[in-house]
């Protein structure tokens, strides 16, 4: 049996039609940090590895949409190793929900999966240098 690769961080992605409003509420209002601005998806920090995505809606966010599946919310955990989680999951008979893929237009790897409930789970390595390393304690 393969050992469960490493888990970094964790983000999660939340979607708007309008995401300006949001950015001003987190990052102005609460005062969360700002550590990475996609264009159309801004990063706040919560805590030392826990973020919170704030992205314009996009086909991500309605990826695979069907009954059992929720939409609006992606919950992403951060690790180096994708293609390790890839083996991982399928040796644990999880459906792929899209396989590791290079995503240039955010410079990320990731893997899809579904939890139980429909909600959609990525696991992705940040290919930015400006992404902060995780904080080790």
């Amino acid at each position: 049996m393969t050992a469960r690769p490493p888990l970094d961080q964790q983000v999660t992605f939340i979607y708007a039609p309008d995401p300006a409003p949001c950015w001003a509420f987190y990052g102005e209002v609460l005062g969360l940090k700002l550590v990475l601005d996609q264009g159309s998806c801004r990063i706040y920090q919560a805590a030392p590895n826990a973020f919170l995505g704030v992205c314009r809606n996009s086909a991500t966010a309605q990826m695979a949409p069907g009954e059992g599946r929720q939409k609006g919310v992606i919950i992403t955990l951060v690790s180096s190793e994708i293609d390790d989680w890839h083996a991982y999951l399928k040796e644990k008979g999880v459906p792929i929900e899209k396989p590791p893929t290079l995503n240039a237009e955010y410079n990320i790897y990731h893997v899809f999966v579904r939890d139980p409930q429909g909600y959609l789970v990525e696991i992705q390595a940040f290919r930015d240098p400006s992404w902060p390393r995780p904080v080790r304690s």
